[in-house]
């Protein structure tokens, strides 16, 4: 498939970037290498959770022999089964949830789970399916916690900055399920855990909370992470993570013995597909990390200032070239706007590039979901800000109410794609093209 010429058509080819990295994380491609065989004497459970559980399901039954018994429940997003497994149900059953805060239907599919691993022997297989998501998804409060308990620290750690590590860190230990416990269930069958990542540097114990991982994390490093934020507890919770019921499986626990993960798709693959569709066009790729975390209007500063450079120095290239990063920023919520931290991202660097020439940008979450927006991200030109200002609309005031996704929508610049059925986290690109003395 030919590359839209960046010179003369850049939102197209900004567009087709991210539609590349997006292909290279599909589960439809991914899956059957990573596949073990069907075990020769038990059967073989499929449990899982997350954005891209549906579309893992839908690729395991395709793949597994027809012959050989397969069953299970995997839990996704709502509206992320895919259409054909929707209208044709295969042989692993596959419900829906809220994202990114979790509701009863989460909490009812997380006990079903639980319930599905009694039983299970030594000659049985249990395949897990986790991706980005299952953090909420799979939502099963510990004894003593309540749904509602956890939908509101859940949202206050939503709103506060607080990185995915940390907001995870918290989650497995307020569950009955996550942080390798669901391994334990699962125990003393075979475990093997197909994941697609979505947190940078692709830990398993990160992704969806780690169900089927051991955790490092202690309760005492919820409780400081919490305190930093400055999250209230109510008594029940404080009590749980100050009693035994709060530890997690450990590095080392005999009921994970038998577990293994592989890791089928991750934010660096599709970077690398991006980037050899940017050479197919004859630009030049500049590969930035695929782990970038901290605020997004900060990093929004940092990328234009290095796509200044490209642009007035050829540093640490010379254009045509495209910076392409990953990874997962970070919004601290002070306005009463719609956030997004991809859209927050895009506007933040639009503002700090202050229309120079030359330079457009791409940003959007490979899930199709830029935060709870039914938009993935946005793009900005050189002539973000003046259109901005012609319709009435202030970039900076926007900014500052965390209203982004207002703003582009205004604009007519919002990256719309309903969801991809995978999720391997925010791509981000910014071309800046030689433009005349």
């Amino acid at each position: 498939m030919s590359v839209p010429n960046p010179h003369t058509a850049p939102r197209e080819f900004l567009r087709a970037l991210y539609d590349a990295a997006v292909a290279r994380a599909l589960p439809a491609q991914n899956t059957q290498a990573a596949l073990p065989p069907p075990p020769a004497n038990g059967r073989t459970l499929v449990l899982g959770a997350g954005k891209a559980g549906g579309a893992m399901a839908a690729a395991v039954d395709a793949l597994w022999p027809k012959d050989a018994p397969l069953s299970g429940l995997v839990v996704t997003r709502y509206d992320h089964v895919p259409p054909a497994y929707k209208a044709n149900p295969g042989r692993i059953e596959v419900v829906e949830a809220s994202h990114p805060v979790p509701d009863e239907a989460g909490r009812r599919a997380a006990q079903r789970i639980a319930e599905l691993t009694k039983g299970l022997t030594a000659d049985d297989l249990v395949l897990c399916l986790i991706s980005g998501g299952g953090s909420a998804t799979l939502s099963l409060p510990a004894e003593g916690i309540t749904l509602e308990d956890k939908q509101a620290i859940n949202k206050a750690l939503l709103k506060s900055g607080a990185a995915i590590d940390e907001m995870n860190c918290v989650r497995k230990h307020l569950s009955a399920i996550k942080g390798g416990r669901l391994a334990a269930m699962c125990a003393p069958a075979k475990l093997v855990t197909l994941t697609i990542s979505d947190v940078p540097g692709d830990d398993p114990a990160i992704i969806a909370s780690g169900p089927t991982v051991a955790d490092p994390t202690t309760a005492a490093d919820a409780v400081a992470i919490l305190a930093r934020y400055r999250i209230e507890l109510p008594p029940n919770v404080r009590r749980h993570l100050e009693g035994p019921l709060a530890a997690t499986p450990k590095p080392g626990d005999p009921r994970l013995a038998h577990a293994e993960v592989r890791l089928i798709a991750a934010p660096q693959l599709s970077l690398e597909a991006a980037a050899a569709t940017a050479r197919a066009a004859g630009v030049t790729p500049l590969l930035l990390g695929d782990a970038i975390e901290g605020e997004a209007r900060e990093v929004g500063k940092v990328m234009a200032g290095i796509a200044r450079s490209v642009r007035r120095h050829g540093q640490p290239l010379a254009a045509p070239a495209v910076l392409l990063s990953g990874g997962e920023t970070t919004v601290t919520v002070r306005g009463d706007g719609r956030g997004g931290r991809n859209v927050e991202y895009v506007l933040a660097l639009a503002v700090a590039l202050d229309g120079l020439a030359g330079i457009w940008g791409l940003a959007g979450d490979t899930d199709g979901i830029d935060g709870a927006e039914e938009v993935a991200g946005a793009i900005v030109t050189p002539d973000t800000l003046a259109r901005a200002r012609a319709a009435g609309l202030s970039p900076h005031t926007a900014l500052a109410q965390n209203d982004a996704h207002s703003l582009f929508a205004a604009l007519g610049d919002q990256v719309i794609t309903g969801p991809t059925l995978t999720n391997v986290n925010d791509f981000r690109a910014v071309l800046v093209l030689p433009t005349a003395a």
